[in-house]
């Protein structure tokens, strides 16, 4: 029988397994569960009878995709992927997908959750600020650069938006004001949030050249990935000026420094939070479940991502 396994260091919502349990089985299925392991060779044994496989910030690297003998799909219940080796999926004809916009809502609520908190000195009783009338740039227009964008407005917020793979008209029809280059993005907007994924362009891209360029109380926030941060760069800055904040629900390697030095102007969430609802639990999972299916039986390779 062909076997679906959930492999989640971080486990799904019980309704969303509940969900994708019933997605897969109905199809005529097997799942597996693999939940909540703790070493990485839990996940070689858990992989090796599985024909699909749904993942989320799970790394499944060379060694994991050597071990799925019988893999043919893995699916990354989310919208970036860069915790698969694509090459290596790619080289023993594995398809890798993801599940984009599932989780686009949830990230979007952080986002403009965490601001809100800095906003207000962190609920510490004084005196705080509002995001009505303030500057937000959006690094990277997709289905969470979106959302964003939506609830922002809703806020009062002046909403800019740069992307050079969405086209200007696109921007301009959700009433966001488009930019030319992301160096006018970061001159024109007190807040930043960044949703760029992680690879070879963007890796360290965020650095001081750009961040010095920010206004004066500029907000960096990422919910995007720690690897886009260059974070010697982000510590330069903050000693240079002491109106730079960041918030992040990715805590940068070299936390401790900012915390020792410079702690009411930094927040990170203990871990990653920004798929951490019930809701996108379900959506993502779910979404996954289907289309392991409509690839295992039809083919579909709608959201491939290894092409």
């Amino acid at each position: 029988m062909t076997n679906v396994l959930i492999a989640t260091d971080k486990p799904f919502a019980p309704v969303a397994v509940k969900g994708i349990r019933e997605v897969v089985e109905e199809a005529g299925f097997e799942l597996g569960l693999l939940e909540g392991y703790t070493s990485k060779e839990e996940l070689l044994n858990g992989v090796k009878d599985a024909d699909a496989m749904i993942i989320r910030s799970d790394k499944a690297d060379k060694d994991v995709i050597d071990a799925g003998q019988n893999l043919k799909i893995i699916v990354r219940a989310g919208a970036g992927y860069d915790n698969v080796d694509l090459q290596a999926a790619t080289n023993k004809g594995i398809v890798v997908m993801n599940t984009p916009g599932q989780n686009s809502n949830a990230v979007a609520e952080l986002a403009l959750g965490m601001m809100t908190y800095y906003a207000r000195g962190f609920f510490n009783g004084k005196s705080g600020t509002e995001l009505m009338g303030k500057t937000l740039g959006i690094h990277a227009y997709g289905w969470v650069g979106k959302n964003v964008a939506r609830i922002a407005k809703g806020f009062g917020m002046n909403v800019y938006a740069f992307d050079p793979f969405i086209p200007k008209e696109e921007i301009e029809k959700d009433d966001v004001k488009w930019v030319a280059t992301v160096e006018e993005l970061y001159k024109a907007c007190q807040y930043i949030s960044l949703h760029i994924p992680a690879n070879a362009q963007t890796k360290g891209s965020i650095n001081h050249a750009l961040l010095s360029l920010m206004p004066k109380k500029g907000v960096l926030v990422n919910t995007a990935r720690a690897e886009v941060i260059d974070e010697a760069d982000l510590l330069k800055i903050f000693a240079e000026r002491d109106d730079i904040a960041y918030l992040s629900d990715v805590a940068p390697s070299n936390l401790a420094d900012f915390q020792e030095n410079y702690s009411s102007r930094i927040f990170c969430t203990p871990k990653k939070m920004g798929a951490q609802t019930s809701e996108a639990n379900v959506n993502a999972g779910i979404a996954a479940a289907k289309q392991i299916v409509a690839f295992l039986r039809n083919g579909d390779k709608t959201f491939q991502v290894n092409k």
